[in-house]
């Protein structure tokens, strides 16, 4: 990417050089602190907006929308959705400003499937488009939008990074109506010629400022430019600045704005919290006594490496930990996820992966054990919990060098925080987060495995020899196992139960053989059944250099 085509971030560099281009009172020759990045200027909308509703039964949406809704439990509308559905819904282009957890997926959900309902994709060629910045985000839009695109019979396809292209390409080769994607994987798949955007009517850009700052405007602006033209765009976000000002200007047609919170303003029923630490020492014992506190915990530290640290140090002390971050696969992140909403994992370390696009149930306390480097990642970190009119409590960690600039993004979030400074001893602690002493007792999450085809063996079947003898594990897995035959040259018995178990099996095995050949032993894997090949390394006595069957 060249320089020119990387998104806006902050403001120009304050110069090095010299102490006079400095502001006063900057110290150590250290750059100024770069301001705030602007607040956007919304269009001037020409058409009048309409007026936003009160239920849901007054909206022009399909009746299987609306007993849906109900069956859901949702039965009014949010303020985001109540005031912009009536609006796109009748195809105008919106550009949507809401906190987090204020409703925004099902107010561009809602009018895009109602929208498309009746119509039918051709393979590879989607009707509709939701950009998201995160595979988590896309796949919380998917499961949010599933039961209703299910009562119009509408086709919901995902495609992100990290799982399998080639079931991805084959899922919009059968036809989606709806396709929600990340913005690389999607240019990915039409540089493949496995999807084509020129049927899209509809296109949806969730939280377009984050897209914007993990650098996937050219991408996201590509791929704009090859949608239907003239299709309705709706532009959701929680927090809007000029970042994504170059794609309203290039894409969105006299939008209706609607801004429901302000860009950093808190949410009434959240709490914020910064606690002052003495130092690292202490700072480790108040994260571990706040883990193994009763209920979910998210805490959120800067890079991978510390989350894994942190949470082989919770499971050490006994508290039911696990780790979310880039470095995990999708599968293992979505398994994580899972655990974590189940109630098997109580606390969930995690990096910025998670600030965004996850919502779980009951979950009324996030820790930022490393603060977060601006008031955008505060406001999403925090932003899980205090969902949808639940309460909640957001505590940062802070040391005594940490102290100014934490003041500073405080006051860039438009929050005043209720300060303490705390030990891990102190019952102020426990007060305001519940934190207790682990138990000691040390614990293990347990992890499903992929789920692996049996082997097949290979070579053409034969027949059972004579005489096995073997003990060990059987099917998949790992086995130690004994075996003797009297077939000349070969030995029965693979490391595996009767020596007829198919599938695999890792394991070290000895082997006698009585006639030519005298005897050997062998240690490898062995697969197949019966006529399976093995592999592996494989150390025989000089006694036993002859050539081998191949029934190994």
């Amino acid at each position: 990417m060249t320089r020119s085509e990387r998104p806006y971030k902050r403001g120009p560099r304050t110069a090095r050089a010299t102490s006079a281009s400095q502001p006063k009172g900057s110290r150590g020759g250290r750059p100024a602190t770069p301001p705030p990045p602007r607040e956007f200027t919304p269009p001037e909308t020409v058409t009048p907006a309409l007026p936003p509703v009160a239920s849901f039964e007054d909206l022009d949406m399909p009746a299987a929308l609306v007993k849906t809704l109900a069956e859901q439990g949702v039965t009014e509308p949010f303020p985001i959705q109540a005031a912009t559905l009536p609006n796109s819904l009748a195809g105008r282009d919106v550009l949507g400003r809401g906190r987090t957890g204020s409703g925004k997926t099902l107010a561009f959900g809602l009018a895009v499937l109602a929208r498309t309902a009746g119509r039918r994709a051709e393979p590879t060629a989607p009707l509709a488009l939701v950009l998201v910045p995160t595979r988590e985000l896309a796949q919380q839009v998917t499961d949010a939008l599933t039961p209703y695109a299910a009562a119009l019979r509408l086709r919901i396809t995902t495609v992100v990074g990290g799982m399998s292209i080639t079931r991805q390409a084959s899922a919009l080769r059968r036809g989606a109506e709806v396709l929600i994607a990340t913005p690389g994987r999607l240019d990915d798949l039409i540089g493949r010629g496995d999807c084509r955007l020129d049927q899209v009517a509809v296109t949806v850009l969730d939280e377009a400022d984050q897209m914007a700052d993990m650098g996937f405007l050219p991408q996201v602006t590509k791929l704009l430019k090859q949608v239907e033209e003239g299709g309705q765009r709706l532009l959701f976000s929680a927090t809007l600045d000029q970042n994504i000002d170059r794609l309203v200007r290039m894409f969105l047609h006299d939008p209706v704005v609607h801004s429901v919170d302000p860009s950093a303003g808190a949410v009434t029923t959240m709490e914020h919290h910064v606690l002052y630490v003495l130092d690292e020492t202490d700072k480790k014992a108040v994260t571990t006594r706040i883990a193994a506190r009763d209920g979910r915990t998210i805490l959120f530290l800067d890079t991978k490496r510390s989350v894994d640290r942190l949470v082989k140090r919770l499971l050490a002390q006994g508290v039911r930990a696990s780790g979310l971050h880039g470095g995990r696969s999708q599968p293992q992140r979505n398994r994580t996820l899972d655990q974590f909403k189940s109630g098997q994992v109580t606390a969930l370390v995690a990096t910025n992966v998670a600030a965004r696009g996850i919502h779980v149930d009951d979950l009324d306390l996030v820790v930022n054990v490393d603060p977060p480097v601006d008031h955008k990642d505060y406001l999403h970190r925090g932003g899980r919990t205090a969902r949808a009119g639940e309460s909640g409590s957001v505590v940062t960690l802070v040391l005594p060098e940490q102290k100014r600039d934490m003041g500073k993004l405080m006051s860039n979030a438009g929050i005043r925080p209720r300060t303490a400074q705390i030990k891990s001893s102190d019952e102020e602690l426990v007060r305001l987060t519940g934190a207790k002493e682990p138990s000691g007792v040390p614990v293990v999450i347990e992890t499903p495995q992929p789920v692996q085809q049996p082997g097949t063996g290979s070579g053409r079947r034969r027949r059972r020899p004579s005489s096995t003898s073997a003990s060990g594990g059987t099917g998949r897995g790992t086995a130690t196992g004994s075996g003797s035959g009297t077939s000349k040259g070969r030995a029965s018995g693979t490391g595996r139960a009767s020596g007829t178990a198919s599938g695999r099996a890792a394991g070290t095995g000895s082997r006698t053989a009585s006639g030519t050949g005298g005897t050997g032993s062998r240690t490898g894997a062995s697969r197949g059944a019966g006529g399976g090949r093995s592999r592996g390394g494989a150390t025989r006595s000089r006694a036993a250099r002859q050539p081998r069957s191949t029934d190994g």
